[in-house]
């Protein structure tokens, strides 16, 4: 991949979207991309987890972070395989050690992420015992290059929309862009790219084109990042974890403008937004109807 990302979208990798036919608003013949889901089913060892709706890609990257986000898989566990059956839709998870986690499963709570977005209710106590890194900044420079660079990176989500992006980034450069149906699974695959190559949370700021929920902000708290960013909008419960966490969350963060509701200590505002560009058109209108 070329620019500034360690991995980022391939928009016209073959199968995650496919062409369609039908018709517009004045009945003529209209050609537009909508993106592919199937089915991943997860297993740890021997035993099964989840059937997920994904677009396929990176399949290792999403079990190994949704393990680990479901607090599955502890720090000390040794991942000694993962094998993805293309066929079967089938991705297995193996550990040095079997685990046991029949408990979690009965302790499982709907959330408001879609695609069968899930937590577990243990993780909310390791939630309150993370703490993160008061040393982290975000300046305001950087946060209007990130949006800039990230908004105008060739995606699914420009070509076809109807779907959840996230990029995990250092400063004013962001690392991984991953796309997904359903934003936790954008979340957890770049989780399972932290994990799998021992990258440091501390110094990290998450961005992500969905909404500040509870969800968001538990999972970027038990990744340890310090700093989440949306260009679309918050829930309250999101608002009252980040501020119970000391996250910094930073949302409707679109060209030139942003609001930030916890967490304002670690922003340095070294930039005037007057310098800021504004947000390009095609990325307004598009995010008006697929940004949520």
């Amino acid at each position: 991949m070329t620019g500034p990302y360690v991995l980022q979208p391939d928009p016209f990798a073959p199968g995650l979207s496919t062409s369609v036919t039908g018709i517009d608003q004045n009945g003529e013949p209209v050609e537009t991309r909508v993106v592919t889901e199937k089915p991943l089913t997860l297993y740890l060892n021997r035993q099964e987890v989840v059937t997920m709706m994904t677009i396929g890609d990176h399949p290792d990257l999403l079990a190994v972070g949704y393990l680990k986000n479901q607090n599955m898989l502890a720090d000390d566990d040794v991942i000694t395989d993962i094998d993805y059956d293309d066929d079967l839709d089938v991705v297995i998870v193996r550990t040095e050690r079997e685990t046991n986690f029949e408990e979690k499963l009965k302790k499982k709570v709907r959330t408001s992420g879609c695609a069968q977005g899930t937590v577990f209710g243990d993780v909310m106590e390791g939630f309150e015992t993370v703490s993160l890194s008061a040393d982290a900044r975000l300046k305001t420079s950087w946060l209007y290059s990130l949006t800039k660079t990230i908004n105008t990176t060739p995606s699914l989500y420009l070509e076809a929309g109807a779907i959840h992006g996230c990029v995990l980034c250092q400063e004013d450069r962001p690392l991984v862009y991953m796309e997904d149906v359903g934003r936790h699974n954008a979340v957890d695959k770049i989780a399972g790219w932290m994990v799998l190559n021992d990258i440091t949370a501390s110094d990290k700021i998450f961005y992500t084109t969905g909404r500040l929920t509870s969800e968001m902000v538990i999972k970027t708290v038990m990744m340890g990042i310090p700093i989440l960013v949306s260009r679309s909008g918050f829930t309250a419960w999101g608002v009252d974890l980040a501020r119970q966490a000391g996250l910094t969350l930073i949302g409707r963060a679109r060209g030139k403008r942003f609001v930030a509701l916890a967490g304002q200590d670690r922003i340095e505002f070294d930039m005037d937004p007057l310098h800021a560009d504004e947000e390009p058109d095609k990325i307004r209108r598009k995010g008006s109807v697929f940004a949520e």
